[in-house]
């Protein structure tokens, strides 16, 4: 039985600075190679014992150190990634909740307390950017070092952001201070003022976290040494080692040449682990700017490179388990059930592919918030079955795909060119969701249009006096249009139910026109009609519709007037069919 490092989760909004904690931590800059500078996949970064000491130093730390360091997961911030960030949760001992202390709790910030409050995990809030406070002189050291030599309005603002974040606290359902007010951590959530950007506070942040694992964790974290438990965090081409698996080790440990099942999006995998690949202390498992070192076994809880001779299929969050001393059969079963993809499907919906489970999961759940269904979800690229599928799905505005971090295949994109079905691609999802929202409203506007054009319209008109022009083959009058639009090829309807002549154009002055609006006077031509027969100047007449059109209609989004005159209508075919229209 041994004392592990801790899991540290790093929660938080878009942009509120997560990254740039840890690349002030570690000394590196993952942020600025990641996508659109969010981190999209669950990164590891060990912080060894002798940093965290030295960190505490300046502080006069007189923790006694039993634990061998942190490693902390930089989980996605955006909350449709709240599946993989409770993957994250789950793994996590502790979590980071950094927070803008300028701007406060946006959605994502309250949803990650939603997330740690249900998985009853310890946490500490970091309020970042406090080199944004106005009048706030930040450096590079402890915040309790600095606090004294700000100016009393510099104090004012920062402590009033703060109490603006404890009362947004106490409405979730904690209490908190600053946490060097703070006597008891069990019961209230420590507030570490710092920023990432200078370096200030980041060493309060380490020391409250320490002082957490050690005071609260020590049972959770003895681990023995037994079979081996992670799970993938990335699969990755490498330049001399072919594919390889980024994992977090989180139980047991992992030796070379151990069996092993992989989660695939099939059948589970059972093989060997060739080699074991660590990153330096202080490196980042996903860029390290060192090389990795290469290592016989590694405990729990660590962040590793693994080689195998057979990963072809394995997906970014599957489980990786050992089958030392254990029945294989069964280690495969229970990988197969921790590989499936939890994602509630519908008859009908839109069909969604991610490069990872966590990934896929959490559009998914984006898509649930946004009251989106799914037809089908899966990991890989787009191929030509998803592009056939998307197009007989039956809801016109469900006839797409989203791929998050995917590419479309060849033969897909040819099925492209065939069918209707739009595809939508990103490697950030709520932009990937935003662009599918945008497209969707202006997608409705047309699909209503295209609706209103097909569907016959109520419309009421009167023959104007003094303006006939032609009394017969074809009858030319002028009109003014009462309610609705009037269109061509539309029959006319009289007030005492007789069908007479169909609108054959419509001028204004010597332009022709594809409508006239409410209001609008113009001359039209009525075929099969004789004026002073007929149809009489001064006559109000509406356009003839067909009895489906009318139940169509009451799906339409129609005015005042055309409900009215639908009404009219309905009035004047009831006195021959009782039932008409209903």
């Amino acid at each position: 039985m041994r004392i592990r490092q801790p899991i540290v989760s790093v929660l938080g909004h878009v942009d509120h600075g997560k990254t740039t904690f840890l690349d002030r931590v570690r000394g590196t800059t993952v942020q600025e190679r990641e996508a659109g500078a969010i981190t999209q996949h669950i990164g590891a970064t060990e912080i060894p014992v002798e940093s965290l000491k030295e960190a505490c130093s300046d502080l006069g730390c007189n923790i006694d150190f039993s634990l061998p360091g942190l490693l902390f997961i930089d989980t996605p911030g955006h909350h449709s990634f709240i599946n993989l960030r409770s993957r994250g949760g789950a793994l996590a001992d502790l979590a980071v909740l950094i927070v803008d202390i300028n701007d406060g709790f946006m959605p994502q910030s309250l949803e990650s307390l939603d997330i740690l409050k249900r998985e009853e995990t310890p946490f500490v809030i970091g309020a970042n950017k406090l080199d944004k406070v106005p009048g706030w002189r930040s450096e590079d050291k402890p915040f309790v070092k600095n606090f004294q030599n700000q100016s009393e309005d510099a104090k004012d603002r920062m402590t009033d952001a703060l109490y603006d974040m404890i009362g947004d606290l106490y409405d979730r359902g904690f209490s908190s201070d600053r946490y060097d007010k703070l006597e008891n951590f069990s019961k209230n959530i420590g507030i570490v003022p710092m920023s990432a950007k200078t370096g200030e506070g980041i060493e309060d942040l380490l020391m409250t976290l320490i002082g957490l694992a050690q005071t609260y964790l020590e049972d959770e974290i003895s681990v023995e040494e037994g079979a081996g438990e992670g799970t993938v965090l990335e699969v990755k081409e490498e330049v001399g080692l072919g594919t390889t698996l980024d994992t977090i080790v989180h139980e047991g440990v992992f030796g070379k040449n151990d069996e092993i099942v992989l989660g695939t999006r099939n059948e589970p995998i059972h093989t060997k682990i060739k080699s074991l690949m660590r990153p330096k202390a202080m490196d980042e498992i996903r860029d390290p700017s060192e090389r990795f070192e290469e290592v016989g076994e590694v405990g729990a809880a660590a962040g590793v490179k693994l080689v195998t001779p057979e990963c072809e299929g394995v997906l970014a969050g599957a489980p990786i388990l050992s089958v030392e001393g254990k029945n294989a059969d069964e280690i495969i079963d229970r990988v197969r059930k921790e590989s499936e993809v939890s994602v509630e499907t519908q008859d009908d919906g839109v069909i969604i592919k991610a490069d990872a489970i966590g990934s896929l999961e959490g559009l998914a759940y984006e898509l649930e918030e946004a009251e989106l269904p799914v037809l089908r979800a899966s990991v890989g690229d787009i191929s030509q079955k998803d592009i056939v599928d998307a197009a007989t799905v039956k809801e016109p505005l469900h006839r797409v795909i989203l791929g998050f971090n995917v590419d479309i295949l060849p033969d897909a994109k040819e099925e492209l060119k065939e069918v209707g079905v739009k595809v939508f691609q990103n490697d950030v999802v709520y932009r990937l969701v935003d662009e599918y929202e945008e497209w969707k409203e202006e997608r409705k506007k047309e699909i209503e249009e295209e609706r209103r054009a097909e569907v016959v319209h109520p419309v009421k008109f009167r023959i104007l006096e003094d303006h006939m022009f032609r009394r017969s083959k074809p009858a030319v009058v002028g009109v003014r249009v009462l309610a609705g639009t009037l269109r061509p090829d539309r029959r006319v309807l009289k007030k005492d139910g007789e069908v007479v002549g169909r609108i054959k154009s419509i001028r204004s002055g010597e332009q022709s026109l594809d409508s006239a609006e409410q209001g609008e006077e113009v001359a039209i031509a009525i075929s099969g009609v004789t004026v002073g027969r007929q149809i009489e100047e001064r006559e109000e007449l509406y356009v003839d519709i067909p009895e489906g059109d009318a139940s169509t209609l009451r799906d339409l989004d129609l005015t005042f007037d055309e409900e009215r005159i639908l009404e009219e209508v309905r009035d004047i075919k009831q006195e021959e069919e009782h039932f008409w229209g209903l």
